[in-house]
C-alpha cells in the first residue's frame, strides 16, 4: 500500500458521508495494514471473521478503492419483456366493456387474467400488473372524459389548428422562416409580496422561506408559445384586453427570428380582445405578416378557424 493510497484510504474511514458498508471495508483494509489479527478486526468492528477475511482477500493495491466496492450482480433475468410490458400498457388503456369484460374499469387482477386469456403472458400476477403501471410516466388509464364534442364540425375545425402544430396550412408544409404562436392569458393570480427576503441554503442548512406576505392584488398573465421552438414569451399586465393583447404581440413580433419571418401564425382563443374580424384586422394591420388563427370563431378575413373542445373533466380510472 502506497502513502497515497494510505492517505487516502484514511480519510475515507473517518468519512460521514460515504456509505457505512464502504467505510467498514477501509477500516478492515486499514487494520489489517497494520498487523492486526482477522480476530481482533472483527471484534474492533462488529463483524464476522469471514467478513474481514473476505475484503482483505479481495483488495488490491492496484485497484485500490475500486476492489472495496460491490461486484456487478446481473441477477434474475426479467420474466416480463418490453414488449410484454408495453403490450399490457395498451391494454390497461382500452375500456373493459371493448374486450368483453363485464366491468366498468380494469383492477390489476382482471388485467392479469385478461393478459394471460390473451397470450401476452403465459403467467403475470396482479401485483406485477400493478408495478409495471406504477412505473410508467404517462398513465393515460387513469383518465376518462366526460365532456362529448357536440360541434359536427369539429374535424374540420380542429384540422386548421392540428395541422399547423404538424407544420402544415392549407396541405403546404411551412417553411423554415414560418412560425406558429401560441397564446393565452391567465387571469386573476395573485400577487403575493414575502415580508422578507427567501435565505438562500447553505452548508448544512436548507433554504428558508418566510411564510409572512403582503397582498399586491391581482395581476394577469399573457403567454405566447413558440409551439416547435418551445420557447414562452410571457408579461403580467393589472388586466386583460386588447392593449395587452397586443403589447405581447408586439414583444414576440419585434425579435428574431419573427420580425424577419415569411409568416407568424397566433393560435388564440374566443376572449374578447382577439375575437372576429375587428380583433384579426387589427393584428393584420399592425404586424402584416401575422396571420390570426382564432380556435372558437370563424373570421371573414381568416380562414375557417378551429373549434376545441377537448376533454376537461376526468373520471379516475385506477387499475
Amino acid at each position: 500500500m502506497t502513502a497515497t493510497e494510505r492517505r487516502r484510504l484514511k480519510q475515507l474511514a473517518h468519512s460521514h458521508s460515504a456509505p457505512y458498508q464502504l467505510v467498514i471495508r477501509v477500516r478492515i483494509v486499514l487494520d489489517a495494514a497494520h498487523g492486526h489479527s482477522n480476530n481482533a478486526i472483527a471484534r474492533r468492528h462488529g463483524v464476522s471473521v469471514d467478513t474481514v477475511r473476505l475484503w482483505r482477500g479481495r483488495y488490491d493495491s492496484e485497484q485500490g478503492m475500486e476492489s472495496l466496492t460491490d461486484r456487478h450482480r446481473p441477477g434474475r433475468p426479467p420474466r416480463i419483456t418490453a414488449l410484454q410490458r408495453a403490450q399490457i400498457t395498451a391494454l390497461a388503456c382500452q375500456l373493459p366493456a371493448e374486450t368483453g369484460t363485464p366491468l366498468s374499469r380494469w383492477s390489476s387482477s382482471e388485467l392479469a387474467r385478461e393478459a394471460v386469456a390473451r397470450g401476452l403472458t403465459a403467467t403475470i400476477s396482479a401485483s406485477t400488473v400493478r408495478r409495471i403501471l406504477a412505473e410508467d410516466t404517462l398513465k393515460p388509464w387513469q383518465h376518462r372524459s366526460w365532456i362529448f364534442i357536440r360541434d359536427p364540425a369539429f374535424a374540420v375545425k380542429a384540422a386548421r389548428v392540428l395541422e399547423l402544430y404538424a407544420r402544415t396550412w392549407d396541405g403546404v408544409p411551412l417553411g423554415d422562416d414560418e412560425y406558429v404562436i401560441s397564446a393565452d392569458e391567465k387571469t386573476s393570480i395573485q400577487a403575493r409580496c414575502r415580508c422578507h427576503p427567501t435565505l438562500p441554503p447553505g452548508r448544512s442548512r436548507m433554504m428558508r422561506l418566510n411564510h409572512d406576505y403582503d397582498r399586491g392584488g391581482a395581476l394577469a398573465y399573457l403567454a405566447a408559445y413558440d409551439v416547435h421552438r418551445a420557447h414562452v414569451f410571457g408579461r403580467c399586465s393589472p388586466k386583460t384586453g386588447i392593449v395587452p393583447f397586443m403589447d405581447l404581440v408586439e414583444q414576440v413580433m419585434t425579435q428574431q427570428p419573427y420580425a424577419s419571418a415569411t409568416r407568424v401564425f397566433w393560435i388564440v382563443d374566443d376572449g374578447s380582445s382577439h375575437r372576429g374580424k375587428a380583433a384579426a384586422d387589427r393584428l393584420t394591420a399592425r404586424f402584416p405578416k401575422a396571420v390570426m388563427v382564432n380556435r372558437k370563431s370563424r373570421t371573414p378575413s381568416s380562414p375557417p378557424a378551429a373549434t376545441i373542445s377537448l376533454p376537461y373533466s376526468t373520471q379516475p380510472r385506477n387499475p
